[in-house]
């Protein structure tokens, strides 16, 4: 049977290139955007529920359906006020999970980052950490930590930084062979590819690395 997705982030690299996805994947009828501002994807299969995502809560009668894949995230740079960033990379997807088990919905998905832990003494790094642990907690039977390396194809790349950055990585990508190879760069559609095929396949392992990531796209079929 069809199955319906639940998305957060849709506006985002990651959720744009899953929406687009799971639009022409047949194992889905129904996509649901959860967003703060209208998108611009047009198909019979979307619904567009339009809601401050600070505040799920308010949109728990709309948040049913069968897999739900939380694509929102930020950065230091976009959201320097602390208090703000932890809203939206620990508070959203937690509230996510919540309101999922409260509506029996199986499988849940997150994109988290390699190197996070919930007893670093980094802020940003354990404040992925603490969200990846209490998602786990709250018991979803398929839950997924999607943990990637750095992400190339950033909508923002063309600013000076990202352009540096994303040289950087090239070069740097050519030295990690063996134990590094795991660190190399990935991406934004092979995330996305990735999340479809475990949005309709059992995974054995919770949380899914940057080399486990690039082996479920390249196994992603329509």
């Amino acid at each position: 049977m069809p199955k319906t997705a639940i998305i957060l982030g849709a506006t985002g690299l990651t959720g744009g290139l899953l929406t687009e996805l799971l639009i022409n994947d047949p194992a889905y009828s129904k996509i649901k955007l959860f967003t703060r501002r209208p998108t611009t994807f047009s198909s019979p299969k979307i619904e567009e529920i339009i809601c401050d995502l600070l505040e799920l809560e308010t949109a728990k009668e709309n948040f049913t359906g069968d897999v739900v894949f939380c694509c929102i995230g930020t950065t230091k740079a976009k959201t320097p006020d602390r208090d703000q960033y932890h809203k939206i990379d620990y508070g959203i997807p937690l509230e996510a999970a919540q309101l999922a088990k409260e509506n029996n919905i199986d499988t849940f998905m997150v994109i988290s980052s390699m190197g996070t832990s919930a007893k670093s003494p980094f802020f940003y790094v354990r404040t992925k950490g603490e969200m990846e642990r209490d998602v786990l907690k709250i018991g979803i039977s398929q839950t997924y930590i999607i943990k990637p390396a750095f992400i190339n194809g950033r909508p923002d790349e063309d600013r000076k930084g990202e352009k540096t950055l994303k040289f950087f990585m090239k070069v740097m990508d050519f030295f990690m062979v063996g134990p590094l190879k795991k660190y190399k760069s990935i991406q934004g559609l092979q995330i996305a590819e990735a999340m479809a095929y475990l949005g309709t396949h059992d995974y054995k392992e919770q949380n899914v690395f940057n080399e486990q990531i690039k082996t479920l796209s390249n196994a992603y079929r329509i």
